[in-house]
């Protein structure tokens, strides 16, 4: 007997919002797996119950916060905020040209597979592997955790500036060329005026995100804050590292607020 409220020989309703059996398998499948990963890997309900307990031993450990290395704190915080100023501002500017290159609708293709090719190979690279690597390459300091955020910052700007161009509307570029302006000219007046918002947009977001990993850096050699945090462990000077960890919070959210502050600013 058909239902009511439906045709004789039609198929029956789905309800709103409800899942099919695909998904359904779909998602048994997953969990399943997800429950076959974590047995592989040990993990189990006494591991983490010892690592509850471990863990609140270790923040036992932190407190009373110790104030006395305040010079040194100082100096590393100021040498994050160098690092992540300077990564976001050569990265930034890196990232123009080769966003430019990796765009469909404004390089040939033999050009366009080879921006492409670079962002991948920069998006491919952590920022600590990076930092590995030039730390190698032109030894312990900021100088390697700059170069390694400036990588981050071209794999990831200038991906995001290459499909935003991709994007933009061909008639305002097609008139700009019909008056037989140079490919600069074609840049700064038919593709920039279109994704400048976006832009901006990017590279805000990009320069919160090298702040945080500034910090992460250093712990492999690169300077900053992570240096100093890495010293600190090393010496089981864990009320220290509570001061460290309570000042990169209060270093990341301010810089958070003033990201924000520019991007309502800047309506972007």
């Amino acid at each position: 007997m058909a239902g009511i409220g439906t045709p004789a020989g039609a198929a029956p309703r789905r309800r709103p919002f409800s899942m099919g059996w695909q998904q359904k398998a779909a998602m048994l499948a997953l969990l399943a797996y997800c429950v076959w990963a974590l047995s592989a890997m040990g993990v189990n309900s006494e591991r983490l119950a010892n690592g509850w307990s471990a863990a609140a031993k270790f923040i036992g450990l932190m407190f009373p916060p110790q104030m006395g290395k305040m010079d040194e704190l100082w100096q590393g915080l100021k040498e994050t905020m160098q690092i992540a100023v300077l990564a976001t501002a050569a990265g930034i500017a890196l990232s123009l040209p080769v966003g430019l290159m990796s765009a469909a609708n404004m390089s040939p293709a033999p050009l366009r597979a080879l921006g492409r090719g670079l962002i991948a190979v920069c998006r491919a690279l952590h920022p600590v592997i990076s930092a590995i690597l030039f730390v190698k390459a032109v030894g312990f300091g900021p100088l390697a955790g700059i170069l390694a955020l400036v990588v981050a910052t071209v794999g990831f700007v200038g991906k995001l500036f290459a499909d935003a161009i991709e994007e933009i509307s061909p008639k305002p570029i097609e008139a700009i060329r019909a008056t037989g302006a140079s490919f600069m000219n074609v840049v700064l007046f038919g593709v920039l005026p279109q994704v400048i918002s976006r832009f901006v947009g990017f590279a805000t977001y990009q320069l919160d995100s090298n702040l945080r990993n500034s910090t992460m850096v250093g712990i492999v050699g690169a300077g900053g804050i992570g240096g100093v945090l890495f010293a600190a462990f090393l010496r089981y000077e864990y009320n220290f590292v509570f001061t460290i960890l309570a000042a990169v919070i209060i270093i990341i959210v301010a810089g958070e607020l003033v990201v924000t502050a520019v991007r309502k600013a800047l309506n972007v």
